[in-house]
């Protein structure tokens, strides 16, 4: 299996590049107009749906590689996204 990704808060992100969270908030919101959450929450789907589609990897596996602690919570996460369960999106391929 792939690297597992570590980073998936805004103050993760903020300690990793050496400025306040606030700042780091501050910035992205100016630039995208869209939250430093909502940024790394598009993203993680993004990966989410890529591996659902071009993997083998179970859901469980695909939800530690994304940094999920638990698959319930990816599953949680992704239906909240999608309004779909991460196997039935792999089942619509």
């Amino acid at each position: 299996m792939g690297q597992r990704i570590h980073f998936r808060s805004p103050s993760e992100f903020s300690t990793q590049l050496s400025v306040h969270v606030n700042h780091l908030n501050r910035a992205v919101k100016e630039v995208t107009k869209k939250t430093t959450s909502e940024i790394i929450a598009g993203r993680l789907l993004q990966e989410s749906k890529i591996l659902l589609r071009h993997t083998e990897w179970n859901v469980s596996e695909i939800a530690y590689s994304l940094g999920f602690k638990e698959a319930t919570h990816f599953n949680g996460f992704f239906k909240k996204n999608m309004q779909i369960t991460p196997i039935r999106f792999r089942e619509m391929k």
